[in-house]
This record gives structure tokens, sequence and C-alpha cells, in this order.
């Protein structure tokens, strides 16, 4: 699918994963709607990067919030590009060492955004790409979801993110299937150890840890690997229904 020229709507796309796919796909020369949490660092990467650009403040798991940020896209040009990238994490084990139970509401608050709110983005972008005009091969656009290497491999602590990643994976192949009709693929993406502001706050110790079981390259994932993935999804109009694991070929310990 051709990029140029279309609108591409990308949540959590003020920093990390998600601002480095909004770069990317601006220089492929599509116009992209920033939805995130943070106007500030929204509202900046929208002036850095030009009038193409606009930030819609959401919170994933709002369907009006989503409903007025995927308007804003089919503003700009024909919605053909949605791109979930937000998400929390959490870290807490089933039960405690004291025997005490995980936090039900924070293990429904990762659930609420990793997964409901994914879906959330995803149904509505899709609703909208169903209206545009189809294109080469009757397609109409291509939802890119975030998975995470802890939907296989999850290890101790990760229960709750663990399920909602899961979850993303789940739905990717029932997902192109309901959405092949209208001509609009989708696909997960599932990263593993990423060079993230997240993982910027650890030290130096802590960072080369999570390398070591990476085969090759050995090298914490860099976001514009990940950019460079969603940017050759949207092009390759064959991958459909697929989770593409993007992790140098990591498989996680327990712990």
């Amino acid at each position: 699918m051709e990029i140029k020229g279309c609108s591409a709507l990308v949540t959590g796309g003020a920093s990390g994963l998600g601002e480095a796919t909004v770069r990317r796909l601006v220089a492929a020369g599509a116009k992209a709607v920033i939805v995130d949490r943070n106007p500030d660092k929204g509202e900046l990467l929208a002036k850095e990067l030009g009038d193409s650009v606009v930030f819609a403040e959401a919170d994933v798991s709002d369907p009006e919030q989503v409903q007025a940020a995927v308007e804003r896209a089919m503003s700009l040009a024909p919605l053909r590009i949605a791109v979930s990238c937000a998400g929390i994490g959490w870290a807490q084990r089933t039960i405690g060492k004291d025997g005490s139970p995980h936090d039900l509401a924070m293990f429904q608050m990762v659930v609420n955004v990793n997964l409901i709110g994914t879906f959330n983005v995803m149904r509505l972008a899709a609703s909208a790409m169903s209206r545009t005009e189809p294109l080469a091969d009757d397609e109409r656009g291509v939802i890119v979801n975030t998975a995470s290497v802890a939907a296989f491999d999850g290890q101790i602590g990760q229960i709750s993110y663990t399920a909602s990643k899961a979850g993303v994976v789940g739905m990717t192949l029932p997902a192109a299937r309901d959405l092949a009709p209208v001509g609009v693929r989708v696909c997960t993406i599932a990263p593993g150890t990423m060079d993230t502001p997240m993982l910027a706050m650890l030290p130096d110790v802590q960072r080369q840890a999570l390398v070591k079981d990476v085969q090759f390259p050995k090298r914490l994932g860099r976001a514009d690997d990940f950019a460079s993935l969603v940017e050759h999804i949207a092009r390759n109009s064959y991958l459909n229904g697929e989770t593409i694991r993007l992790d140098g070929g990591l498989r996680m310990p327990p712990k």
C-alpha cells in the first residue's frame, strides 16, 4: 500500500516506539495524528513535524476520545494506517511472598489499557477505513497492534502484562478475518527488549543484563527497528493476520 497521501493514527505517539513510528510514516509522506495522554510531548512533536501532523489528547480506552482522534485523522486525508503503541506495565506476582493476592484493580487497569484500549482503537479505525475508497486489490487500510514477547515468554511478576499482550496476539487473526471483506489488514508486532525511555532510566548494568539473552544482534532493540517494521507491514499488502516477533532471537527466561 502506498503510504504517501494517506492519514495515519498512532497511539502512544508522543514518545518511544510511537514517536519513531510517527516520524517514519511522516517521512514516507503520510499525514499523522499523534494520540497520547501527554500534551506537552505530543504538541511539541506535532509542532516539530509541521502542518501534516496534529496532536489529539486521548485515553485509548475512552470511546469518545478515540473517535474524536479518528475523525481528526479523517479530516487530514483518507485514514489508511492505525498503529497502537500505547501501553502500560505492572510488576506483581499472582500472590506475594507473604501470600497476599495480586491487586485486582491493577490487573484490570493493565488489561483495560493494553488490550481493551487496543481493541477500541482497532474497531473505530477499521470502521472509518471501511468507508474509504479502495486501492489496488481492494485494499482500504492496515492496522498494526503492539504485543510483546511477554505474550509468549512471560516472566515472573508479569502476569497482568502478559495476559494483556497475549490478548492482543489472540485478536490478530480473528480481526484480520473479520475485516477481510472491507479490505483492511491486521498485523501485530511483538517487540523484545527495546531501548525505550522507560529502559533509559535503568542503570547501565541492568540495561546490559537485558541484552544477554538476545541472540543477534547483541543489543537492545531500537525504536526505529519497530518503526521500520511498521512501514514494511504498511507497504507489503500480503502481510495479514500475522504476529511478528521483533526480538533479535530473544527467548525470555523465567526471570
